[in-house]
């Protein structure tokens, strides 16, 4: 434990940014694997897409994953969309 009191404001200031980032990433991959699943079972549908496009985007925005990485995600979940259709 920290003895300085910026270190200290610090650690907590870190658990709470740690907190959010594990919040938003795991409600970005249930929306991913909920697009996966109906993807699977051929009832995935636009706006079942536009929903997880749009938790990815968040994610990206707030930074708890990298522009390149949303891309990557919605462009393969388009890519499965036209394939089931």
């Amino acid at each position: 434990m920290p003895n300085i009191k910026s270190a200290i404001k610090r650690v907590s200031v870190t658990e709470h940014k740690t907190l959010r980032n594990r919040m938003v990433k795991s409600s970005t991959k249930t929306a991913i694997k909920k697009f996966d699943v109906a993807s699977k079972a051929q009832t995935a549908n636009a706006s079942m897409l536009s929903a997880a496009s749009s938790a990815v985007d968040k994610a990206a925005a707030k930074g708890v994953i990298s522009k390149n990485a949303a891309n990557r995600e919605k462009a393969r979940m388009a890519r499965e969309l036209a394939k089931a259709e």
